[in-house]
């Protein structure tokens, strides 16, 4: 079925690259957020998509929100890509697709790749934006743009 926007974040707990539980809901409250589904690290453009929200992560942290990247592989994949890319921002394994299954997120090109989907909810956890686009390139920007839409806004 899939998020609508004034939804609230899915209350789910799956592993960081650590391998500690990480609750989606923890910046309930505190800071907006960023969470972007990919398909898997160290493609072409899952690397494009991580590493212009690296690039732009001190402008969403000066909007006070935080940014989180989701995909099917495992912790020790999360470790590595952060590592090799900089990437400074959280990465969670999805391996039994329960945050795309609570977040709607689908299957793209006729099943064959999982989605690219970008969520950015507001400091009380509520959806205000929502895009879903294979052109990894414009995830970043058009978060960015809700974000800072928001901030000017209140």
């Amino acid at each position: 079925m899939g998020l609508k926007i004034g939804d609230i974040i899915p209350d789910i707990s799956i592993p960081d690259e650590t391998g500690e539980l990480f609750e989606l809901n923890k910046f309930t409250g505190k800071q907006a957020l960023i969470v972007y589904f990919y398909p898997k690290n160290f493609t072409p453009g899952c690397v494009k998509e991580a590493c212009d929200f690296r690039d732009k992560y001190e402008d969403f942290k000066a909007l006070n929100a935080e940014v989180i990247g989701i995909s099917s592989d495992s912790e020790s994949s999360h470790r590595r890509f952060k590592s090799k890319y900089q990437l400074p921002f959280i990465f969670l394994s999805d391996i039994d697709k329960k945050a795309r299954t609570a977040f709607g997120v689908r299957p793209a090109l006729m099943g064959l790749l999982p989605g690219r989907e970008t969520f950015v909810f507001d400091k009380d956890a509520k959806l205000i934006m929502q895009y879903n686009n294979l052109n990894a390139a414009s995830h970043t920007k058009k978060a960015l743009e809700k974000l800072k839409t928001l901030y000017n806004g209140e």
